[in-house]
C-alpha cells in the first residue's frame, strides 16, 4: 500500500507539472467564469412572457454547451499508477496514449465525460462571505462528484467521506503555499478566502485523490441554502435512517417524513459528534437525500424549464460556482434525459478509524482505482 501511494503522488506530480506547461492560460481561463450571476440574465423577464422565457433558456444552454466544450481534455493518470498492467508485445503496436491495462483489460478515458464537484460548506450564514487569507474558509462536510457521460446517458455520483485522508495543500495567511500534509479532506476548503480560492484548494485535492481526475466545474453551497433548494422543488420524502429525535420528534428510524425548510437542513447536517463515525453515517443520510431530491427537481425541470433559472438565482447568494448560469441552464436540459437511481450512487471504500486527535478515514486503494476505471473509463476490445 505505501509504494502504491508514494507511487501516486509522484505521477500526479509529474502530470501537474506537465499541464501547468502545456496549458498555462487554463487557469485564468478559468478565473474568468467565476461568479457569473444568473440575476442579470433573468431580470426583466415578465411571468405574461412565459413563452419568451423558455426561449431564453434554450438560448442560454447553446450558450453553455459551447462554453463548456473550451475545457481542455486531459485524462486522470491511471496508466503510470504501479497497479497498471504493462501491454504485451501485441498490444504496445496499437497502444495509445492514456490508454490503461488492468487485470488483463485494456482501459480507454471517455474524453467526453463532463465531471463536477460538489461541496456542502460548514457555513449558515444567508450569504456567501469573502473571509481573509487563513483557515477560516469553512469546511467542506459534504463532497459529492457528479459525472455525467452522454455516450450511455447516465449519471453518476460518488459521495467523499470528510474525514477522507489525503494529500492537502497548507497555506499561510499571505495566501503562499507552505507544504502539503495527510489530512482530513474536508478542512482543504478552510483555507483560501473562503470563496474562489477555498474552491480552487478543495477542487485540486480532490482531484489529486483521484489520479488528477479532471474536474470541469464546481458549486460551493452553504449549508444554510438547503431549506431554500429543499422548498424551491416542494420538499423531499425520505425514510430516516437513525434515530435523530434528539432533533425533532419527526426523526424516528424508520418514519417516513416528507422534508420542509429546517427539518431538511437538521437531516443532511446533524451528527452526533460524540459517537465513533457518525460522519459515515451521515454521508449515508446525505446520499439518500440527494437521491430524491434530485428525483424532485427533475419532475419539477421538465413541467417548467425555467425553473432551473429561478433555482440557480434564489441560492446565488448562499454559492459559489464557476458554473454559469447558461452552463447551468445546459446542463441541466441535457440531465433531463440521464438516468440516474439509487444504483447510480457510490460511495468511496475504506475504514474509519481513531487517529491520534480525529477520526480517519482510510480508503480503499485498489477500490478507488477500479471505481474510476468503472465510471470513467472504457474497455477496449
Amino acid at each position: 500500500m505505501a509504494n502504491f501511494t508514494s507511487k501516486k503522488k509522484k505521477d500526479i506530480q509529474a502530470n501537474e507539472e506537465k499541464q501547468l506547461l502545456l496549458d498555462p492560460e487554463g487557469a485564468e481561463r478559468k478565473k474568468k467564469k467565476r461568479n457569473i450571476r444568473i440575476a442579470a440574465l433573468c431580470a426583466g423577464i415578465p411571468v405574461t412572457l412565459i413563452a419568451m422565457a423558455v426561449v431564453g433558456v434554450f438560448i442560454f444552454g447553446a450558450i453553455g454547451k459551447a462554453s463548456l466544450k473550451q475545457v481542455s481534455v486531459k485524462q486522470p493518470m491511471l496508466a503510470a499508477a504501479a497497479t497498471a498492467e504493462l501491454p504485451t508485445e501485441e498490444e504496445a503496436e496499437i497502444w495509445q496514449e492514456g490508454w490503461v491495462k488492468y487485470q488483463g483489460q485494456i482501459y480507454a478515458y471517455n474524453e467526453d465525460m463532463m465531471t463536477f464537484l460538489f461541496m456542502g460548506i460548514d457555513q449558515r450564514s444567508e450569504t456567501v462571505k469573502e473571509v481573509a487569507e487563513g483557515t477560516d474558509g469553512g469546511q467542506a462536510d459534504a463532497l459529492f462528484l457528479l459525472a455525467l457521460n452522454p455516450h450511455n446517458k447516465t449519471a453518476s455520483v460518488i459521495g467523499i467521506n470528510r474525514n477522507t485522508m489525503t494529500e492537502i495543500d497548507i497555506y499561510n495567511e499571505e495566501g503562499a503555499y507552505v507544504n502539503t500534509v495527510i489530512a482530513q479532506i474536508a478542512v482543504q476548503h478552510g483555507f483560501g478566502n473562503g470563496v474562489e480560492k477555498s474552491c480552487e484548494y478543495q477542487e485540486k485535492a480532490v482531484s489529486r485523490l483521484f489520479y488528477s481526475l479532471p474536474i470541469h466545474g464546481y458549486a460551493a453551497i452553504n449549508m444554510s441554502a438547503i431549506e431554500t433548494l429543499n422548498d424551491e422543488v416542494g420538499g423531499v420524502d425520505v425514510t430516516v435512517l437513525e434515530d435523530m429525535t434528539s432533533e425533532s420528534s419527526l426523526f424516528r428510524e424508520g418514519e417516513t417524513v416528507h422534508l420542509e425548510g429546517k427539518d431538511a437542513l437538521t437531516y443532511v447536517r446533524y451528527r452526533d459528534e460524540e459517537a465513533f463515525a457518525s460522519a459515515d453515517r451521515r454521508l449515508e443520510r446525505q446520499k439518500q437525500y440527494l437521491t430524491e431530491f434530485i428525483k424532485a427537481a427533475k419532475s419539477m425541470a421538465k413541467k417548467d424549464i425555467t425553473s432551473v433559472l429561478r433555482l440557480y438565482q434564489d441560492v446565488s447568494p448562499m454559492m459559489v460556482t464557476d458554473i454559469s448560469a447558461d452552463e447551468a441552464v445546459y446542463l441541466a436540459s441535457q440531465a433531463l434525459d440521464y438516468r440516474i437511481g439509487p444504483n447510480s450512487f457510490y460511495m468511496l471504500k475504506g475504514e474509519t478509524v481513531m487517529g491520534e486527535q480525529f477520526e480517519e478515514y482510510n480508503i480503499d486503494e485498489e477500490a478507488l482505482y477500479e471505481l474510476i476505471l468503472q465510471i470513467f473509463y472504457e474497455p477496449q476490445t
